[in-house]
């Protein structure tokens, strides 16, 4: 497609090149020659074009200007719930899946039933912790009446002894059945001969959304087996991979625009709250840890992300992004060779002086004939640098003369025929 585009362009200008070389030898035989002897100096960074062929293309000329622009940076990474925001649900007690009061997706609160066990190990403990409070009121009458035969110098002070023994053994193991039932979500205060639990509940610990279920009904379940998995994506946050260079130019409070991987038609906000201390794995990568703010509609836990990240604004010199042209692999402007040329070709036709000027032009001048009937342009490798508000920070990579013109508009046309006709015209 692209070929195509450029045979085009090659074959519009090269016919107008045509059409215009005919006018001269007919009508202005001097300015023919003229024309002539500056295609011979062209170079292979340099093109040459008739003021027709800069009107049907529409090149407008413009200049290097400083802006002020919000650098960025671009990172990757991946969304993540801290480990307090997610949950996995275990039995403490053995037992048999009884029933399942939820499915995968359901928004969960913290303390809400997930699933019941049944285990006839829980009657047993419940049996035990009724039945010890008689023995430990039977306990502390014969502690009594040893304390009392000890003091009329009636009784052995080794059944005293026992007995003290007796009760606080007692006392010990009442405390631990109350733990082991209060476990089991049992309140024991409420337990009485003839209202035994058989069937304990598993709660959620957190709000969330129930992201997995790993039983069925009638699965036998220990401490090992997971029953459930809830995740609050309420406090999601990024992980962002950021080389070490770029390290000390961000900081806490940080502002972060990211897009999903895989779906990046939606912009979310996030603003950075950590900054690593140590290199991810054998990389040289330090993570950055940012909190995603406001609409979290459509993140999940896990999610791959390319983010910018804001950094501080600077005022650095600037073209229109539209200037740029690439040619295999490097970046480049172009810039007017004749100075006096150019103001000409700017006042012609109405033309700007500057593509930026906010002052409209009440009248039109007359048009002027630039020298040779056209301009020569050469073409100057840059290094990009910031894009923002539709300018673009550039640095030559080659020296240009001060206030040099730049092509703002038209620059993929002169390209396309400079690359064409390599460098030279026929």
């Amino acid at each position: 497609m692209n070929r195509i585009l450029i045979f085009l362009v090659y074959f519009s200008l090269s016919a107008t090149l045509i059409s215009c070389a005919g006018k001269g030898g007919q009508e202005r035989p001097a300015e023919s020659g003229g024309e002539a002897h500056e295609h011979e100096h062209e170079s292979e960074n340099t093109a040459s074009l008739t003021n027709e062929q800069m009107k049907s293309i529409g090149v407008r000329l413009g200049n290097i200007e400083r802006k002020q622009l919000t650098a960025s940076l671009k990172a990757n990474g991946v969304l993540k719930v801290p480990n307090q925001n997610r949950a996995t649900i275990h039995s403490i007690y053995s037992g048999v899946i009884r029933s399942l009061l939820v499915q995968t997706g359901n928004t969960v609160t913290k303390g809400q039933v997930i699933a019941t066990i049944a285990n006839p190990q829980f009657l047993m403990l419940q049996e035990e912790f009724l039945a010890i409070q008689p023995k430990i009121q039977l306990a502390q009458q014969e502690l009594t009446r040893q304390q009392e035969l000890t003091s009329g110098n009636a009784g052995a002070l080794k059944n005293l002894q026992a007995a003290e023994s007796s009760l606080s053994e007692l006392r010990t193991r009442r405390a631990a059945l109350k733990e082991q039932i209060g476990l089991m979500g049992i309140n024991t205060d409420n337990l009485s001969t003839g209202k035994l639990v058989s069937v304990i509940s598993l709660r959620s610990p957190i709000n969330g959304v129930v992201s997995n279920i790993s039983v069925n009904l009638g699965s036998a379940v220990d401490v090992n087996t997971t029953v459930a998995e809830v995740v609050d994506n309420s406090q999601l946050h990024l992980d962002l991979f950021v080389f070490e260079k770029d390290l000390p130019r961000l900081r806490k409070g940080q502002l972060i625009h990211f897009t999903l991987t895989n779906n990046p038609g939606k912009e979310y906000d996030a603003e950075i709250f950590s900054l690593g201390s140590s290199f991810e794995g054998e990389s040289k990568a330090v993570s950055v840890h940012a909190m995603v703010k406001g609409d979290k509609t459509g993140l999940i836990d896990g999610m791959g992300i390319t983010a910018l990240i804001s950094l501080e604004k600077a005022v650095v010199p600037t073209v229109p992004t539209e200037a740029l042209v690439s040619h295999q692999g490097q970046d480049y402007i172009f810039i007017v060779t004749d100075a006096h040329a150019a103001h000409d070709h700017h006042d012609e036709g109405g033309e700007e002086h500057d593509h930026d000027a906010a002052e409209p032009h009440d009248h039109k001048e007359p048009e002027k004939a630039a020298p040779a009937s056209g301009l020569t342009f050469e073409r100057i490798p840059v290094a990009k640098g910031t894009t923002d508000v539709g300018y673009t920070e550039v640095t030559p990579l080659k020296e240009i003369p001060a206030g040099a013109q730049v092509v703002v508009k038209g620059a993929f046309f002169i390209l396309a025929k400079q690359t064409n006709t390599g460098g030279h015209q026929h």
